[in-house]
């Protein structure tokens, strides 16, 4: 049996996302290119990763939906909108800005494109 070597690669590299705010929290849902990478997106898109990766906003709670037929997930982070758009003078920490952040979010995979 082959030696499978790991790559890290962006999460953009393989899926997209779409964002809205509602108030103080955040809805970002993200959509892998290709079905095969979907399962990608549930081992390493979870919760406590995404929590992770916004902890400078600080989110209070991160809910992860799986969107299986749609080949994506929904998050929703909490208390990350400095307030919500109506009451924040950071124009830029909403909605699609947030989502190109999570699209930074490096995934593991090897290089035959299952995850690693």
């Amino acid at each position: 049996m082959a030696a499978t070597h790991s790559i890290t690669v962006s999460l953009h590299e393989i899926a997209h996302a779409r964002a809205g705010d509602k108030g103080n929290h955040l809805n970002i849902s993200v959509f892998a290119y290709e079905p095969e990478d979907y399962h990608l997106l549930v081992e390493q898109v979870t919760e406590a990763r995404v929590m992770q990766h916004f902890s400078a906003r600080s989110p209070t709670k991160v809910t992860r939906y799986l969107l299986p037929n749609l080949g994506g997930l929904n998050l929703v982070l909490e208390n990350v909108l400095d307030g919500g758009v109506n009451d924040s003078l950071n124009l830029d920490s909403h909605g699609k800005t947030l989502s190109f952040h999570l699209l930074t979010l490096e995934i593991s995979r090897d290089r035959d494109g299952r995850a690693g």
